[in-house]
């Protein structure tokens, strides 16, 4: 496990999964970030746009720096290459019973590999029993049909329509079986 980034407010370790290792991304991934965010396809379902700089990058992970969750960047371990992104912000972590939200993105070319389903198993245990979280959410493009059946696969419940023009999934821990 590394430690963590000097710029982080809250020591998040290192995670790994089998094929994958999990670490906060700092601004020496700024190249990293900017490949994979410039990809349209990264993009598309989420509340940015791709990125056409390099600066767009920095800004990325400066503002997961200053967030009091994390962001880590997903690097295959056969590769080393930075393949997707996956974390938790708005944490509220002073409510009776906290929680954040967590969200994750993948590189087009490791679409349906499983990658992400075994990201997330090894993310939301870290959720529930380090960070103390009572409930973990997700806010989806009804579009993006990939990550709704993924959180479904993991015991996400959605919340009855849409609000805000997104749909919201939530998953309680006292819900959370563990990995499947």
């Amino acid at each position: 496990m590394s430690s963590p980034t000097p710029h982080s407010p809250h020591p998040f370790p290192g995670l790994q999964t089998p094929r994958l290792l999990l670490r906060l991304l700092t601004l020496e991934d700024t190249d990293a970030v900017y490949r994979h965010f410039s990809d349209d396809d990264v993009t598309r379902f989420m509340d940015i746009d791709a990125c056409t700089n390099v600066a767009q990058a920095r800004e990325i992970i400066e503002f997961h720096l200053n967030d009091p969750g994390c962001r880590w960047g997903l690097f295959h371990k056969a590769t080393g290459a930075l393949i997707g992104t996956c974390g938790y912000h708005c944490w509220e972590r002073d409510l009776p019973q906290p929680m954040a939200e967590i969200g994750f993105d993948l590189g087009k070319a490791h679409w349906g590999q499983g990658l992400m389903h075994e990201t997330l198993q090894t993310a939301i245990p870290y959720g529930f029993e380090q960070m103390k979280l009572t409930k973990i959410y997700a806010s989806v493009e009804p579009a993006n049909h990939r990550s709704i059946r993924l959180l479904q696969r993991l015991d996400f419940r959605a919340e009855p329509g849409p609000r805000n023009g997104l749909r919201w999934f939530n998953l309680f821990r006292n819900q959370w079986t563990g990995p499947t």
